[in-house]
Parts: C-alpha cells; sequence; structure tokens
C-alpha cells in the first residue's frame, strides 16, 4: 500500500507541474497530455495489479494426519538356546 501511495503522490507532483509551467493550449495540443496521463495511469494501475496477492484458487485437496502408531510393548520372552533357558526382552506391536 505504500509503494501505490509513493507512486500516486509521485504523479501528481509531476502531473502539477507539468499543468502550472505548461503554456496556454492550442486546439491541437491536448492529445500528447492525454497520451502522457493515459501512459502515467495505466504504470501505476499495472503496478498496483502486478504488486497484489493471488486471487483465491479453488478448492485443494489436503491429506488428513498418518494414523496413530500401533500400541507395542515391551514382553520378557523365555527362549531355548540349546543349552538352558534365556530370558530376554522382546517388543511386541499389534
Amino acid at each position: 500500500m505504500k509503494k501505490i501511495l509513493t507512486a500516486a503522490i509521485a504523479v501528481a507532483t509531476i502531473a502539477g507541474s507539468i499543468t502550472v509551467s505548461a503554456p496556454a493550449a492550442k486546439a491541437g495540443d491536448g492529445v500528447g497530455a492525454g497520451i502522457a496521463a493515459g501512459l502515467i495511469g495505466g504504470a501505476i494501475v499495472g503496478g498496483a495489479i502486478a504488486s497484489s496477492r493471488p486471487a483465491y484458487g479453488g478448492p485443494v485437496y489436503v491429506e488428513g494426519p498418518p494414523p496413530a502408531p500401533a500400541p507395542c510393548y515391551w514382553r520378557r520372552e523365555r527362549y531355548w538356546d540349546g543349552y538352558g533357558w534365556v530370558v530376554r526382552p522382546v517388543r511386541v506391536c499389534y
């Protein structure tokens, strides 16, 4: 917004200085001023459009959060290793 306001003030200042210092206009001299004003106005409007945010793009698919991890717990398991029974912790998940 500050850029647009600054550009508008600059254009108003330049246009004011041109109209104050310009001599009396003749019948055919209005065409150049009209073209200049159109170019300046187009530059201001084009700059404002170019610096604006993009328009709303419509609905977008958003994937939900992943499922919660399966509950796991540690259990002591007994097994035969060939020489005797050994107890070790085992993680069990469902």
